[in-house]
């Protein structure tokens, strides 16, 4: 039998504190500092703040060449830092390569490329555990396998033979494989119908979170990412517009301007209408008319 638990210990080198006072909140599992970056001598994105705690899901939305992408290959190591930090639990990770960034619990699933197609989804899931011994690997997988149980049937399918949906869970159930506190996806649902885009945001994307990972998603069908999402940054010229709860920034008017140059009522209608056109905002105050908030039609940042 166990002892029974004595009083907590006092730490080292000094007295408990007072009752009732409240802890230090934890560091957010991933946070940008007044980030600025870009490509050459050209700065894209200016001032970024952000920050992302365990258990959260945070959407990064933007009209066309907002900075979306930029932002993403700045935290990853991936694009020119010119200013700012990146943060990950509170340790300062600005300008570490991606391999380094795995090693430190930053997962990422990339829009394209993010499976390994000739492969069975058993051995992408091993490809992505390859830093783990064999044994801990197998325990791994199976750990990965009770948050994606659809995938356990689909072992040994080759992954090039899949549906759209399940590629996407196959790769971020392979990013799942070194246990990151942080995941990171770009527009994982970048070419997929309208029932997938539902079953990937809902039953994947969403779950991770509820999980307990600190999830960064850059989705182009803003909409849909708004109504699962916690927490949402609004890129604008490469700068935050606005960062609030997610269902604040789905009702708000200015969201609608900055998206649609009209009525927040219309976003819905113009994704499903998958309206292409693209926004042009001077000044945070001039927007062309046509854009759909959902960014149906976004075209990848050059």
């Amino acid at each position: 039998m166990e002892p029974a638990a004595g009083p907590a210990p006092r730490p080292a080198g000094g007295t408990s504190p007072p009752a009732g006072t409240a802890a230090a909140p934890a560091s957010p599992a991933l946070a940008t500092r007044q980030l600025a970056a870009g490509y050459g001598d050209v700065p894209v994105i200016h001032g970024v703040d952000l920050e992302v705690r365990a258990g959260q899901l945070v959407a990064v939305v933007g009209p066309n060449g907002a900075g979306k992408s930029t932002l993403l290959k700045a935290i990853l190591g991936l694009a020119r830092i010119m200013g700012g930090q990146v943060l990950a639990d509170g340790n300062e990770v600005t300008g570490r390569p991606l391999e380094e960034l795995v090693r430190l619990g930053v997962g990422y699933v990339p829009q394209v490329d993010d499976v390994f197609d000739p492969l069975k989804v058993s051995e992408n899931l091993n490809m992505g555990g390859y830093l783990l011994g064999k044994d801990e690997r197998a325990t791994r997988m199976e750990e990965v396998l009770a948050i994606f149980p659809a995938l356990r049937s689909r072992l040994n399918r080759y992954v090039g033979t899949m549906s759209g949906g399940e590629r996407k869970m196959t790769a971020i159930a392979r990013a799942l494989m070194m246990s990151p506190r942080v995941l990171i996806l770009d527009e994982p649902t970048a070419g997929l119908s309208a029932a997938l885009t539902e079953a990937v945001l809902n039953d994947q994307v969403r779950t991770l979170a509820d999980h307990g990972h600190a999830v960064l998603l850059v989705e182009q069908k803003a909409q849909a990412a708004l109504r699962l999402a916690d927490v949402a940054s609004v890129l604008v010229q490469g700068q935050v517009a606005m960062s609030a709860a997610a269902a604040e920034v789905l009702a708000s008017p200015q969201m609608a301007e900055v998206f649609l140059g009209g009525r927040a009522g219309q976003a819905k209608a113009s994704e499903e209408a998958q309206v292409a056109g693209g926004a042009n905002v001077a000044g945070g105050t001039s927007v062309a008319r046509g854009t759909s908030v959902a960014g149906e039609a976004e075209v990848a940042e050059q």
